[in-house]
């Protein structure tokens, strides 16, 4: 009980995002830059090395290893190139990401939001569970676990879409 207190009054409220009087909720994606910076020069340091010194067999992994740190190459390039995205729910208007760092977000009313939910199990091993799903005019834009700085972010988007949609 008494470690429950002391935690409580060392949080930092102000960490946590959150929905202003006007109902306003936005949250920031976090982008994976190390990442794509380790693959980058491990990747292509590891994939030039197999090249250079290996046999034949040596030699193709090498290649693919190249192949991987030029994608990841590219993904660090975007992320210099644009911010990594906020999810926005203001009154009528929905602003969702096409994607991590991929520029401007797509602009919806609320009522094209069709439904919001997560999947859990049906996510394909190359991806963080929970995946939040947003449909909305037709697509579906998933943003995976690890795009948030935490699943409370994810939540809060769920929660505001599901007002959203429920009103609607």
């Amino acid at each position: 009980m008494r470690a429950d207190a002391e935690r409580d009054e060392g949080r930092d409220d102000s960490d946590e995002p959150s929905a202003d009087a006007s109902g306003r909720v936005a949250v920031e994606l976090a982008h994976t830059r190390g990442a794509h910076l380790r693959w980058t020069l491990i990747g292509g340091g590891l994939g030039l090395a197999c090249v250079l010194v290996l046999g034949t067999l040596g030699k193709g992994l090498g290649v693919i290893l190249l192949v991987l740190a030029a994608w990841a190459a590219f993904k660090l390039v975007l992320t210099y190139r644009h911010p990594p995205g906020t999810i926005v729910i203001d009154g009528d208007d929905v602003a969702l990401p096409r994607g991590l760092c991929q520029g401007e977000p797509s602009r919806h009313k609320r009522g094209d939001v069709t439904s919001a939910y997560f999947l859990r199990r049906s996510v394909p091993w190359t991806r963080a569970a929970p995946v939040l799903v947003v449909e909305a005019a037709g697509k579906a834009y998933a943003y995976p676990r690890d795009w948030f700085a935490s699943e409370s972010d994810q939540r809060r988007v769920l929660d505001a879409l599901s007002n959203a949609t429920a009103v609607g």
